[in-house]
């Protein structure tokens, strides 16, 4: 069997938590739809889904896969696989089950024909062993597809904000203190070369606009990582409050000559030699 050793998570697992990723899920479903057909992820296939949360990436790859497919996800929390294991159900996806695993335990067995994960590598401190581990589950000419994120743009982007450029880079810093990888997204590229994988195919999509929908998302990371910013020291006072953070960010954006931004998402895949 494989055996990896997973971080801390600084995001948590509260209801709060899950309710937010499933926002999100929802939101970044079309790019990691995108990426996962350009792989050529499709009917009939079993694919190996890592850090699963709770079960959209593994439901987006289900519907891929169709009747005839199965996706198996893996995820270390049990609050994250009882909501997953529910949703999936009131879905009615029969094709989809999950393994409680720290990433540390994926039995080996019929080889996948990909494995795929979202915004999961950032928290790892070892993704090059994981992606080497994970390519000896998948077979000869089989896929691995991942989507993960990159600040640097988002950070240049709303430099000229000062209240968005500010909620970000508080965001940015937890994420770095924490041990996580924000520029993950960018570092696929020598990540799977140093696994031993022939170079990903690549792109970068990062949404821009004046959307509430925006202001809302940084606000719910800062909620989110508010215990870590606090346990950091960061400033998370210079960002006001946080009762009206929301408001004060559309307004800010909403009376500029500019655009606010979500954070860019890189999608990479390769297939196996």
């Amino acid at each position: 069997m494989t055996s990896l050793r997973s971080a801390a998570y600084p995001l948590g697992n509260t209801d709060a938590e899950h309710e937010r990723l499933i926002w999100q899920a929802a939101r970044v479903a079309p790019i990691t739809e995108r990426l996962f057909r350009e792989a050529g992820i499709g009917p009939g296939q079993r694919v190996l889904d890592i850090g699963s949360g709770v079960g959209d990436v593994a439901m987006l790859a289900a519907r891929l896969v169709g009747p005839s497919g199965r996706v198996v996800g893996i995820e270390r929390d049990p609050k994250s696989i009882a909501k997953a294991r529910a949703r999936v159900a009131e879905a009615g996806l029969d094709n989809v089950s999950f393994t409680q695993s720290d990433v540390s335990e994926i039995p080996d067995g019929e080889p996948f024909d990909a494995a795929v994960g979202r915004f999961i590598l950032m928290f790892l401190p070892d993704p090059v062993a994981t992606l080497r581990s994970l390519s000896r589950l998948v077979r000869p000419g089989g896929v691995l597809a991942f989507h993960e994120p990159s600040w640097a743009p988002v950070l240049a982007c709303l430099a000229t904000l000062p209240l968005w450029s500010a909620t970000a880079s508080i965001i940015h810093e937890t994420f770095l203190r924490s041990g996580a990888n924000p520029e993950m997204g960018p570092d696929l590229y020598q990540k799977f070369l140093e696994a031993g994988l022939p170079a990903p195919a690549m792109r970068m999509e990062m949404p821009l606009g004046k959307e509430p929908d925006f202001a809302q998302w940084f606000y719910d990371i800062v909620c989110t990582l508010r215990p870590q910013m606090q346990q950091l020291h960061l400033p998370i006072e210079s960002l006001g409050s946080l009762d009206t953070l929301v408001d004060r960010l559309q307004a800010e954006v909403a009376g500029s000559k500019t655009v606010a931004s979500w954070f860019a998402s890189v999608a990479a895949w390769a297939r196996k030699a």
